[in-house]
Order: structure tokens, then C-alpha cells, then sequence
């Protein structure tokens, strides 16, 4: 366990031996992931002497800094800049901050309700959590956070902007934000609050359509996933003759979740397939036979700049196997996967491990998943001048390079017409409606 208080002088040498010992264990990889212990069995010469420089920098901070310093802040801070020499989703996480991850994945946290990413040093939301103090102040996909308090957030890390960002119910916290369209930055001040994720929305519409929204990939959304789809079936009296999956402004969450939802509505094949560097980590998801068959159901999917990761899992699956219509706008494009590693004094480390690949082979990385028929939404009378960028993964500092050289397709028609508040949803449901007509022409 390792020590907090400040390093005198003349117990340099004993924290010199620590502080190399815990580093060096570090890099050997000796890491607590998923309750195993994962070993590498050397190092080479040269990053042995890597090491000793490290340490004999250390040394020299403990020493000789005009301060006294913690062991503790000097070891994270060297891991913390280590990590960031990596892609953006790769991060360290102290403590306070994995025990606040742990606790989003299972639904539930303390803020203001959005998903923030990096491009290029500016902190930039995917997309604000529904239902949420974000959402509510009207906070879009491709908003730039400018400041947080008055605070730059230029020079800050995406796990110091959380931090910032995060706080308990009632406190507020003031953002200034830029979006493409404002004449001048605008300052929103925002009252925290639990966000208590509802990773599963659903509704009938028109008497016959099931619509079933995914906000994110939680412990329990496969499980909420069929008791809508039970609750849809009943409401319908058994008449169900379509669904609507939407999948916009989803981030991702757990891949386990998100192949079990592209799982009730494949028959058979590959769902995803996940490669990295180890062997081990070379997995394929396949489809398997499910006791209340989906693929009855003509199915439209709503996918936007906010889709990404998990849902871009379940788009890919959906257009490959040619299952349903993906309609909406270009997805977000992270085609990686990340794997969360707990360590003994009660961090984490989020790594990325592998990407993965739809089932045609297709890499999405820094590209997306294009929709089968475009549908930009309709934006608000203010914001018609210059309309919103939606950030992709393809403009993160540091993003993976999508190593498949693939054929660029010819960009689908795009669709232009004037519809209500929702007319993404709204040209879902007539599609629908159109798939029910075609059928009974077709059996004339």
C-alpha cells in the first residue's frame, strides 16, 4: 500500500527502493483485471535503464523539489502521463474515480449527465444522458466546454474535466459552451443531480408499433430489453407488426449487453468479432437461438453522431446480416474496445485492448457506420444558420488509425423533408407502415 506522507531526505534511499519496485511491478504488468493476476515474465535491458531513469528522477524530485512531495501524487502523475501518451480512451483512474465509473456502469451517479471526449485538447460532449440537467438545459452532441467555473479547460485531462463536472445533488456548477452557429460562447449554469441512467425506454405507437429506446449498455439492459418487448406484445393485444430500435446519442457501456441485444434480433451467425495483440483477446460472438423470436418483426434502427461503440456494435450486426434499415446520420466510429483492470490500492486502469470488427469484416474505427437511408434531424429555429459539427472518432487526438483499406462507398441519397419535432422517428414509423402495405400487396 503506498504511503501518503511527505519524503525527507534522509529516508530517500528506503522510498527510492519502493517507488523502483513499484514501478517496476508496474510495467511487468502485474495487474489485478477481472479477479486474475496477469504476469509478464521479463523486461528487456532497454527498459530497464528506461526505468532507472525514472527513478533517479523520483530521487531527485524527493530530494531536491523546493517542497516536500507525496510518493503518492509523483507515482500517479507518472502513471496518469504515461497512460495519456495513448489513444483518448485509454486512462487511469485514481480511486474515488473508478469506484464512480463502477458505480455509472451499474446506473447510477452524481452530475449533470453527459458523455465528454477530447478533440484536440478542447472538451467536447458525445452526448448528454436523457432526462438529465444536461439534456434538459438543451446541451447537444458536438458542444464544445469551454470553461468549467471560469476554468480553461484547454490544458485539462478528460478525468480532471469529470472530476470538475461531477459533484453532489443540488450543488451547480457553471459551463460555458460553444457551439458552430453561436455568435459568442454562452455560460449555462447547471444544478447537479443523481442521474439515475434508464438504460431501457419503450412505448407503442400507433396501437401496432413497438418503439424501445437504448440510452446506454448496462448490467441489466438485456434483462429491461425483454420485459419491454413483453410489455409491447401486450399492449398491442399480439399485434405487433413492427419495431423501432433507437439507438441514438448511446455511448456504449458493456459489450456483453450489447451482444446480447444484436442477439435477439440475428437468428445465426457472427455478431462482432474482437481482435488485439494476445491471442486471448481474439474473441467472436455468435448468435444464438432465443426462445421469443424477434426476427419476425420488421425492424427500423435510429443511429446518429452519438452512437457509438456498443450501438455501433448492434447497428453493424443489424446492416450486415441485412436484418433491418438503419436510418438517422453517420455513427460516431470508436471500433475499439477497452478493458478495465483493477489494481490493489483501489484504482483502475481503462486500457484499450482490441478492436472490433462488424460481421462482414468491416472496421469502423475513425469512420462509423453510415445509415441506409439519411435523415438529418430538424433543428430548432435559432440554430438553422449554421448547423451543429457532431465530433466523431476520427477527430480525437491520438485515435486509433483503422488499419482496413476498404473501398470508399458512394454516399447514400439523402433524404430532405420537413417533419416535426422527432422526423427521424416520425420517418421510422411511416417506413414501418410501408413495410405493412408492400406485404399485403405482395401476397395479392
Amino acid at each position: 500500500m503506498m504511503k501518503e506522507e511527505s519524503m525527507y531526505p534522509s529516508r530517500g534511499v528506503k522510498y527510492l527502493k519502493w517507488a523502483f519496485l513499484f514501478i517496476l511491478v508496474f510495467m511487468l504488468g502485474v495487474i489485478i483485471g477481472l479477479g486474475r493476476l496477469h504476469r509478464v515474465s521479463a523486461l528487456s535491458n532497454t527498459t530497464y535503464e528506461e526505468l532507472k531513469v525514472f527513478t533517479d528522477v523520483l530521487g531527485l524530485l524527493q530530494k531536491e523539489y523546493v517542497e516536500e512531495t507525496k510518493s503518492k501524487d509523483l507515482i500517479y502523475g507518472a502513471i496518469k502521463g504515461m497512460v495519456e501518451t495513448l489513444d483518448p480512451h485509454s486512462a487511469f483512474l485514481p480511486p474515488n474515480l473508478y469506484k464512480e465509473m463502477q458505480e455509472e456502469t451499474r446506473g447510477r451517479f452524481e452530475g449533470i449527465g453527459i458523455e465528454i471526449t477530447l478533440k484536440e485538447g478542447i472538451l467536447t460532449v458525445v452526448s448528454p444522458i436523457e432526462n438529465t440537467p444536461a439534456y434538459k438545459a438543451g446541451i447537444q452532441a458536438g458542444d464544445q466546454i469551454l470553461k468549467i467555473e471560469g476554468e480553461s479547460t484547454k490544458n485539462l485531462t478528460l478525468i480532471e474535466c469529470v472530476k470538475r463536472l461531477r459533484g453532489p445533488k443540488g450543488s451547480k456548477v457553471t459551463i460555458t459552451i460553444m457551439r458552430e452557429g453561436f455568435p459568442k460562447p454562452r455560460e449555462i449554469t447547471l444544478v447537479r443531480d443523481v442521474i439515475p441512467i434508464r438504460s431501457v425506454r419503450y412505448e407503442i405507437l400507433d396501437k401496432n408499433y413497438g418503439y424501445i429506446r437504448i440510452s446506454q449498455f448496462q448490467e441489466k439492459t438485456s434483462n429491461e430489453f425483454d420485459k419491454a418487448i413483453k410489455e409491447l406484445e401486450a399492449a398491442s393485444q399480439g399485434g405487433l407488426k413492427g419495431l423501432i430500435l433507437d439507438l441514438r446519442n448511446n455511448p456504449g457501456g458493456l459489450l456483453d449487453q450489447a451482444v446480447k441485444i444484436a442477439d435477439r434480433f440475428i437468428e445465426s451467425g457472427l455478431i462482432v468479432s474482437v481482435e488485439g495483440r494476445k491471442e486471448e483477446s481474439k474473441m467472436k460472438f455468435n448468435a444464438q437461438r432465443q426462445e421469443d423470436d424477434l426476427t419476425k418483426y420488421p425492424l427500423v434502427v435510429l443511429i446518429n453522431g452519438g452512437s457509438a461503440s456498443g450501438a455501433e456494435i448492434v447497428a453493424g450486426a443489424i446492416q450486415d446480416h441485412g436484418r433491418g434499415i438503419l436510418l438517422g446520420t453517420q455513427t460516431f466510429g470508436k471500433g475499439s474496445v477497452q478493458t478495465i483492470f483493477s489494481l490493489k490500492d483501489g484504482s483502475g486502469l481503462r486500457l484499450t485492448t482490441a478492436r472490433y470488427y462488424t460481421p462482414s469484416g468491416r472496421s469502423i474505427q475513425a469512420k462509423g457506420i453510415l445509415p441506409d437511408i439519411i435523415v438529418k434531424p430538424t433543428l430548432p429555429e435559432e440554430e438553422k444558420i449554421i448547423p451543429s459539427k457532431t465530433i466523431t472518432e476520427k477527430d480525437l487526438e491520438r485515435h486509433l488509425e483503422d488499419k482496413e483499406k476498404e473501398k470508399e462507398k458512394p454516399k447514400k441519397e439523402e433524404v430532405k423533408e420537413k417533419k416535426p419535432a422527432d422526423n427521424q422517428l416520425e420517418r421510422a414509423l411511416e417506413l414501418l407502415k410501408s413495410w405493412e402495405i408492400f406485404k399485403k400487396v405482395a401476397t395479392k
